[in-house]
C-alpha cells in the first residue's frame, strides 16, 4: 500500500501544474483580447500580456517544488511464482478477483475441488455453497471470514477467505480437512496399552464398555480383579457379568462375593466434545474407573515409604495388607518365593494361592488385621506349586499407618530340593539294607549249593557223565555269586581289605585286561599326573571299578558306532589320573567335595553320551540306559557303592553325542614309615609254621545245608567237628569239651555269634574264633572288638573253608 501511494504522488507533481497552467493561459489570452477589443491599443494589451508573464515566472520560481528520489516501481505480477509459493500437502488454496475470477490455485485444490472451479462455485452440496458465499461478502466487507462444515462427497472441509493485493481487489481461500477422530477406539487402545498399564500399577482398574454393556478393552488390574487371571482375554464379555452388588448397594466383584473389597465406579463418557461423532453409536462408550471403596483416589498403593525401602532391601520375602486385606507392597523375595512373574504384587494375596486355599487365606488376614497384634502361620499351596504346601506367616501389626498384617513367606525351593534328596538317600538307604539283607541270605543258599557242587565233584572224574552238570551248575552259583558281591558293594557291605597304594599300579594291572575288554575297534588312552598322593583303598575292589566303567564306555562307544553306521571319530577310552591339591577343590566351589588333597580317577569315553534327564538317576540300582535284557542297572552302583565305602567321591558329567566322565576322587593318604615301605615293596611271603594236621572244631551254624556241607568239608580233611545251631548250643559245647578252633556264623538265632565268642572268651581267652558272614569284615570287626578273629566271606568253597581253618590253626 505505501509503494502504490508514493506512485500517486509522483504522478500529480508532474501533471497536474501543466493543468493549472493551461488554464491560467487561457485566461491570460481571454483577458487580453478583451483588453484589445475595448481599448484598441496594442501597446497596452502588449504591457498587459507582459507584466502577467513576469509575475507568473516570479511566482514559479518562488513556489518550484523539491525534487525527491523517485520510489522504487512494482515489477510486473508473475502468476506462476505464486502459484509455486502456494503449493501446500494439506490445505488447498485458490485466488480470486473482485469480479469473482479464478487468478490462481494449488494442485490440492484442483483435485478435491476440480481444476478451474473458482470458489463458492465449488462441487459442495447446497447448504455449503451458500455458507461459502456468505463468507465471500463477509470477506469483502470486513477483510477476512470463515465457513466451517463444507461437506462434499469426497469429505467435509472448513474454510477461511482473506482479502489481500495492493488495493485489497484480491480473496484468498483457504481450505481444510475435517478429520473425524474415534475417540473410542483410541480409549480402547490406551486402556490395552501402556496408559492401562500405568493405571494398574497405581492400583486402577480401568475398562471400556459400549452403549451395550460390552467390554471394549481393559487392563490387566480389571482382568485380575474379574477372573483372577491378570491375562484374561475380556473383549467381547458382559461388563456387568464382572460386578455385583449388595442391599447396601455397594458393588463388589463377583467372583470375589461379599469377601471382596467393596469398589466404587467413576464413569467417564468417551464421546467428541465437538458433536461431530454424537449420531454413531459405536463412538459413545464409556470409560469405567474401579477403586477401592476404603482407598482415596491417588492413594491406592500409597503405604509405608520407609519401611517398604528398607523391607525391600531383606532377603526374607516379606509384603504389607492393610486392613481390608489389600496388598500395600511386597519385596521382591516375596515374589519370588510365591512364584509371581511381575514385578508388583496382585490386589490380594489371596491371588496367589489356588482356589481351594483362598477363603482360609482371607479369613486368616482379616482376622490378624481386626484382632490383637499376634502372629501365626496358615498352610496355603501357592498357584505356582500347588503340589507343595508352604506356611505363609502372618503378623498384625500396629501404629502403621495403613499397615494392618505382616506377610512372611520362605522361598523354600532350596529346603525342597533338599527334601527330595534327603528323601532320595533314605529310599537308596533303605535300599541298601534290603539289598545287604538279600545277599546275606542269599550267600547261605550259595554256600550250600557251592559246598555240594565241590562234595560231588570229588566223587566225580572229567568224563563222567554229571561231571559236566555239575561244573555247570557250580559256574552259575559262582556267578549268582558275583551279583551278590554287586548288590553288598551297593549296600557298602562287601568284605574291603585297604592298602596303602598308588593309582597307577592299579591302573597298569588291569591295562591288559581292559584293552581286551573294549576290543580292537576302540583304543584305550593312559594318562598319569606327576607327584600323585597315595591313597588307602582295596586294589581289588579298584580294579572292579574300573572294568566296571570300561564296559559302559566300550557299549556305549559301540552303541554311537552303530547308530551312525559306522561313521564318525574313532572309539577312544581315557584312563587318567591326576592331582588335585586343595587350592584346586576350593576354586571348583563344590558343595560336596571337601576341601583337601585328592588323587583323581577319571574315566573318559565318546560315546553316545548320557541324556540329562538320566544323568542324576544313574547310580540308583536297577537303574539303566541300556537295552532292555543287556544290563541289571548294579554295575553304576556297585561303583558308587566301592567308592564311597573308600571314603571317596564320585561325579559323572556328559554332554550327549559328545563324551562322558566319571571322575572318582580318592583322599590323599600319608601313611607313615611302616606303610609306606609295605606300599613300596613287595611283600614277603609269611613263614609257614610247623603244625602237624588235625584237631577239634567247634561248628556254629544255624543254616542246615552250610552246616553240613562245612562239617563234611572238614571232616573230609581230618578234623575232629561238633556241631551246633545257635549260640547257646555252642556255649553248652564248650562246656562239655576242648576245641582247636570255634568256625562260626554272625547271624543266629538266640544267641549269635558274637555274643557267644565274648561268653566263651571269658572261659577261654585264647581260643580262636572263624566267622563266617556275608556281611564286610570292617563292618564285623567294628561290632566285634575281640582278639584272635579271622573271617570267612559266604558263599564259600569246600577248598575255601578248609584252607581257612588250616591258615588259622597254623597261626595257632
Amino acid at each position: 500500500m505505501a509503494s502504490l501511494g508514493g506512485e500517486a504522488e509522483r504522478t500529480g507533481a508532474e501533471t497536474t501544474p501543466l493543468r493549472d497552467w493551461l488554464m491560467l493561459g487561457g485566461a491570460v489570452v481571454a483577458s487580453g483580447a478583451a483588453l484589445w477589443a475595448v481599448s484598441g491599443q496594442p501597446l497596452v494589451v502588449g504591457g498587459f500580456l507582459g507584466g502577467v508573464g513576469v509575475i507568473g515566472a516570479a511566482l514559479r520560481l518562488a513556489h518550484r517544488p523539491q525534487r525527491t528520489a523517485a520510489p522504487t516501481d512494482f515489477a510486473v505480477p508473475d502468476w506462476s511464482v505464486t502459484n509455486a509459493a502456494i503449493e501446500s500437502a494439506d490445505t488447498a488454496i485458490a485466488i480470486t478477483d473482485r469480479a469473482g475470477r479464478l487468478v490462481c490455485a494449488n494442485a490440492l485444490m484442483n483435485e478435491w475441488f476440480g481444476a478451474g472451479l473458482a470458489p463458492p462455485r465449488l462441487p459442495l452440496d447446497k447448504t455449503s455453497v451458500e455458507a461459502l458465499e456468505d463468507a465471500l461478502r463477509g470477506a469483502w466487507r470486513d477483510g477476512q471470514a470463515s465457513a466451517d462444515a463444507l461437506t462434499s462427497a469426497k469429505g467435509t472441509w472448513r474454510a477461511k477467505l482473506s482479502r489481500a493485493g495492493r488495493g485489497e481487489d484480491f480473496l484468498i481461500w483457504r481450505f481444510l480437512p475435517v478429520v473425524t477422530q474415534n475417540l473410542v477406539a483410541d480409549m480402547a487402545a490406551h486402556v490395552a496399552g501402556k496408559l492401562g498399564r500405568a493405571l494398574a500399577r497405581e492400583g486402577f482398574q480401568a475398562v471400556v464398555v459400549n452403549p451395550e454393556g460390552t467390554v471394549l478393552a481393559a487392563n490387566s488390574a480389571f482382568a485380575q480383579r474379574a477372573t483372577g487371571n491378570a491375562g484374561s482375554e475380556m473383549a467381547g464379555t458382559d461388563f456387568v457379568s464382572y460386578l455385583a452388588s449388595d442391599d447396601s448397594e455397594r458393588v463388589f466383584y463377583a467372583r470375589e462375593g461379599g469377601k471382596g473389597a467393596p469398589v466404587r465406579l467413576v464413569h467417564l463418557p468417551v464421546a467428541d466434545p465437538d458433536g461431530i461423532a454424537n449420531t454413531d453409536p459405536a463412538r459413545t462408550a464409556s470409560l469405567f474407573l474401579l477403586i477401592d471403596n476404603q482407598q482415596s483416589v491417588g492413594d491406592i498403593r500409597a503405604g509405608l515409604p520407609q519401611i517398604e525401602a528398607l523391607l525391600s532391601r531383606l532377603p526374607l520375602g516379606l509384603a504389607m495388607t492393610d486392613r481390608d486385606g489389600r496388598f500395600l507392597f511386597a519385596n521382591a523375595a516375596f515374589l519370588r518365593a510365591a512364584g509371581h512373574e511381575d514385578n508388583f504384587p496382585p490386589p490380594y494375596p489371596a491371588d496367589l494361592v489356588i482356589k481351594e486355599d483362598k477363603g482360609a487365606l482371607v479369613d486368616a488376614v482379616r482376622r490378624y488385621a481386626q484382632g490383637q497384634a499376634t502372629a501365626g502361620d496358615v498352610a496355603v499351596r501357592l498357584r505356582a506349586a500347588p503340589e507343595e504346601p508352604v506356611s505363609l506367616s502372618l503378623a498384625g501389626v500396629r501404629g502403621l499407618g495403613d499397615g494392618a498384617v505382616l506377610l512372611s513367606l520362605k522361598d523354600s525351593s532350596e529346603e525342597t530340593r533338599l527334601k527330595r534328596e534327603i528323601a532320595q538317600a533314605t529310599k537308596m538307604q533303605a535300599v541298601g539294607q534290603l539289598a545287604g539283607g538279600v545277599a546275606h541270605d542269599f550267600n547261605n543258599v550259595l554256600t550250600a549249593i557251592i559246598g555240594y557242587c565241590d562234595l560231588m565233584l570229588m566223587r566225580h572224574t572229567p568224563g563222567d557223565s554229571d561231571y559236566d552238570d555239575i561244573q555247570q551248575i557250580k559256574a552259575n552259583s559262582n556267578r549268582a555269586a558275583s551279583l551278590t558281591r554287586q548288590l553288598l558293594a551297593f549296600s557298602r557291605q562287601q568284605t574291603l581289605r585297604p592298602q596303602v597304594l598308588q593309582l597307577p599300579d592299579v591302573v597298569a594291572e588291569v591295562s591288559a585286561l581292559l584293552k581286551r575288554l573294549i576290543g580292537e575297534k576302540i583304543t584305550l588312552e593312559v594318562t598319569h599326573d606327576r607327584d600323585l598322593g597315595f591313597v588307602r583303598a582295596d586294589p581289588t575292589q579298584l580294579e572292579q571299578v574300573l572294568l566296571n566303567l570300561a564296559v559302559n564306555a566300550r557299549d556305549a562307544i559301540t552303541d554311537r558306532l552303530a547308530a551312525g553306521g559306522g561313521k564318525g571319530p574313532a572309539g577312544v577310552v581315557k584312563l587318567i589320573t591326576r592331582r588335585v591339591t586343595a587350592a584346586d577343590v576350593r576354586a571348583m566351589k563344590s558343595e560336596i567335595l571337601p576341601i583337601g588333597d585328592y588323587t583323581a580317577l577319571m574315566v573318559e569315553d565318546n560315546g553316545h553320551g548320557i541324556k540329562p534327564t538320566q544323568i542324576g538317576k544313574i547310580f540308583e540300582p536297577f537303574f539303566t540306559t541300556k537295552e532292555k535284557g543287556k544290563g541289571t542297572g548294579l554295575g553304576l552302583s556297585t561303583v558308587y557303592g566301592i567308592v564311597k565305602q573308600s571314603g571317596g567321591f564320585i561325579f559323572a558329567e556328559s554332554d550327549v553325542g559328545k563324551f562322558t566322565r566319571f571322575s572318582i576322587y580318592l583322599p590323599v593318604h600319608h601313611p607313615d614309615a611302616a606303610e609306606l615301605a609295605q606300599a613300596t615293596k613287595p611283600a614277603a611271603a609269611e613263614p609257614k609254621r610247623e603244625w602237624s594236621g588235625g584237631g577239634k572244631v567247634l561248628l556254629v551254624e544255624d543254616e542246615e545245608t552250610v552246616r553240613a556241607v562245612a562239617e563234611r568239608a572238614l571232616v573230609r580233611q581230618g578234623y575232629e567237628v561238633t556241631t551246633a545251631s545257635d549260640g547257646e548250643e555252642g556255649l553248652e559245647a564248650i562246656g562239655r569239651g576242648t576245641f582247636d578252633l570255634v568256625v562260626s556264623d554272625v547271624v543266629m538265632p538266640t544267641m549269635d555269634g558274637p555274643a557267644m565268642a565274648r561268653e566263651i572268651r571269658a572261659l577261654k581267652p585264647d581260643l580262636p574264633f572263624l566267622f563266617m558272614s556275608g556281611y564286610a569284615e570292617e563292618q564285623l570287626r567294628r561290632e566285634i572288638d575281640i582278639p584272635n578273629m579271622h573271617f570267612l566271606a559266604k558263599p564259600f568253597s569246600v577248598q575255601q573253608i578248609c584252607e581257612a581253618v588250616e591258615m588259622v590253626l597254623r597261626r595257632r
